[in-house]
C-alpha cells in the first residue's frame, strides 16, 4: 500500500512540478514586460502624430482646391501640377536633408545640415523604442506635411505667370534646407527656443517663412499682365470656381485641426487629451471670427460681402491662433482670430497698392497674419515676451526674405522664371503644359 503512495506522489511531483516552473517563468516573464502605463504615452502619442499628420496631409488637397478656384481657368491644370509636384518634391527632400536637418539633436543652435532620416525596425520592441516620445515614423511624416504646407503658400501667390520648373527648383531648396534650417532654431532647439521665443504650431515658422518667400518672389516675379494700370487702377481678374475656392477652404479648416491638436506633440495622460480637445475648440472659434470678421467688414468697405474675403478672413484667424492655440481661452481665440480677419481685408487692397500682386492672398493670410498671431502669443502665454516675440519675427523674417530673394534672382538670371507675354496671355495650361482643366469650356 505504502509502495502505491509513494508511486502516486511521485507521478503527482512529476506533473505538478514543470507546471510550477512555467508558471514561475511566465510570471517573470510577465514581471519583466513593460505595462500600459510605461508603453501607452508611446502609443498614444504616436497614434495622435498619425491621426494628425494625416489631417495636414488632406491640407495639400485644400490649398489645390482654393488655389485652382480662386485662378483663372486657363491656370487651373498648373496649379494642379505644381500642388502635387511641391508635396511630392517637399516628402522627398525631408527624408534626403530636411528632418535631420531640423531636429539634428546636440548642435550650436543656428545651422546643422542632416543625413537621411532611418526608421525604426520593423516589428521594435518596447526595449528599443523611445518610449519618452512616440515612433520615429510618426514624428517623421508628421513635421514632414508642415513643410508641405509651407511650400503650397508660395505656390498660390505666384500663380498664373512662374515657370513650372524653376519653381520647383525653389521647392526643393525650401524644403530640404531653409525650412529645415530656420525650423531648427525653434522646434530644433536652437537659439530662439534657448531665447524661449514661442511659437506652438507654427505662426512663424511656418505659415510666415511661406509667406516671405512668397513676397519675394512676388517682388521679383511681377504682376499679371494687365492686373495694374499706369493710372493705378487695379484690373479685376476673379477666380475661375469660387465653389471650388470654398471647399478648399473647408478643408485647410479641417486639416487644422490635426495642424494645431498634433502640435501638443503628447497624448500620454487625461492632461494631453483635454489639452488637444481644448486645441480644436480654439483653433476652430478663431476660424468662424476671422470669417465673420471679413464678412462684416467686406460689407462696411464694399457695400457688398466678398466672398474671398471670408475665405481668407477664416484662413487668417486658423494662422493668426496657431502660435498659441492652447492658453486662450474661446473668447480669447475669438478676438485673436478677428483681429486676423481685419488685417486680411486691410492689407489684400494695400498690397494692391504697391502693386505687388498675390493671386490668392497668401502674403496677407500666411505672412501678416502670422506675424499678428505670434505677437498675439504674449497675452495668454506668461512665458512669452514682446521682445523675444519680435526678435523671432525679425529673424524668420531676415533669413527667409534675404535667401528667397537670391534664389529668385538666381533662378531668373540662369533660366527666367517668368513665362512670355504669348504664354501667360494663352494661359499656362497650354503653354506649359498642353493640357487644359476645362476643354470644354477653352473656346468660351
Amino acid at each position: 500500500m505504502k509502495r502505491f503512495i509513494h508511486l502516486g506522489l511521485a507521478a503527482t511531483a512529476i506533473t505538478v512540478l514543470p507546471q510550477l516552473g512555467f508558471a514561475q517563468e511566465a510570471a517573470e516573464t510577465e514581471a519583466a514586460a513593460p505595462g500600459f502605463d510605461e508603453i501607452g504615452p508611446y502609443i498614444m502619442t504616436t497614434l495622435l502624430f498619425c491621426m494628425a499628420g494625416f489631417l495636414v496631409f488632406f491640407m495639400a488637397a485644400g490649398f489645390a482646391m482654393l488655389e485652382g478656384g480662386l485662378v483663372r481657368s486657363k491656370n487651373v491644370t498648373m496649379q494642379m501640377t505644381k500642388n502635387i509636384a511641391l508635396f511630392s518634391i517637399a516628402a522627398i527632400m525631408y527624408w534626403l536633408v530636411g528632418f535631420n536637418t531640423m531636429y539634428p539633436g546636440d548642435f550650436n543652435g543656428y545651422f546643422a545640415i542632416g543625413g537621411q532620416t532611418v526608421l525604426d525596425p520593423v516589428g521594435v520592441a518596447a526595449a528599443d523604442a523611445a518610449l519618452d516620445y512616440a515612433s520615429v515614423g510618426s514624428d517623421f511624416f508628421f513635421q514632414l506635411v508642415f513643410v508641405a504646407a509651407t511650400a503650397s503658400i508660395v505656390s498660390g501667390a505666384l500663380a498664373e505667370r512662374i515657370k513650372l520648373w524653376p519653381f520647383l527648383i525653389f521647392v526643393v531648396i525650401l524644403t530640404g534646407f531653409m525650412y529645415p534650417i530656420s525650423g531648427s532654431w525653434k522646434w530644433g532647439a536652437g537659439w530662439l527656443d534657448a531665447a524661449g521665443f514661442q511659437d506652438f504650431a507654427g505662426s512663424t515658422v511656418v505659415h510666415s517663412v511661406g509667406g516671405w518667400a512668397a513676397l519675394a518672389g512676388a517682388i521679383v516675379l511681377g504682376p499679371r499682365l494687365g492686373k495694374y494700370g499706369k493710372d493705378g487702377k487695379v484690373t479685376p481678374m476673379p477666380g475661375s470656381n469660387l465653389a471650388l475656392a470654398t471647399l478648399g477652404t473647408f478643408i485647410l479648416w479641417l486639416g487644422w485641426f490635426g495642424f494645431n491638436g498634433g502640435s501638443q506633440l503628447a497624448m500620454g495622460t487625461v492632461g494631453d487629451v483635454s489639452d488637444v480637445s481644448r486645441i480644436f475648440a480654439n483653433t476652430n472659434m478663431a476660424a468662424a471670427a476671422g470669417a465673420v470678421t471679413a464678412l462684416i467688414l467686406s460689407q462696411v468697405m464694399y457695400k457688398k460681402p466678398d466672398l474671398t474675403m471670408v475665405l481668407n478672413g477664416a484662413l487668417a484667424g486658423l494662422v493668426s491662433i496657431t502660435a498659441e492655440p492652447l492658453a486662450p481661452t474661446l473668447f480669447g481665440a475669438l478676438w485673436i482670430g478677428a483681429v486676423g480677419g481685419v488685417i486680411v481685408v486691410l492689407t489684400i487692397p494695400m498690397l494692391d497698392k504697391l502693386k505687388i500682386d498675390d493671386v490668392v492672398g497668401a502674403v496677407p493670410v500666411h505672412l501678416f497674419a502670422g506675424i499678428w498671431g505670434t505677437i498675439a502669443v504674449i497675452f495668454y502665454n506668461g512665458d512669452a515676451n514682446l521682445i523675444t516675440q519680435l526678435t523671432g519675427i525679425v529673424a524668420y523674417g531676415v533669413f527667409t526674405f534675404v535667401a528667397s530673394l537670391i534664389i529668385w534672382f538666381i533662378l531668373k538670371a540662369v533660366m527666367g522664371i517668368r513665362v512670355g507675354e504669348e504664354e501667360e496671355i494663352a494661359g499656362l495650361d497650354m503653354s506649359e503644359l498642353g493640357m487644359e482643366a476645362y476643354p470644354e469650356f477653352s473656346k468660351g
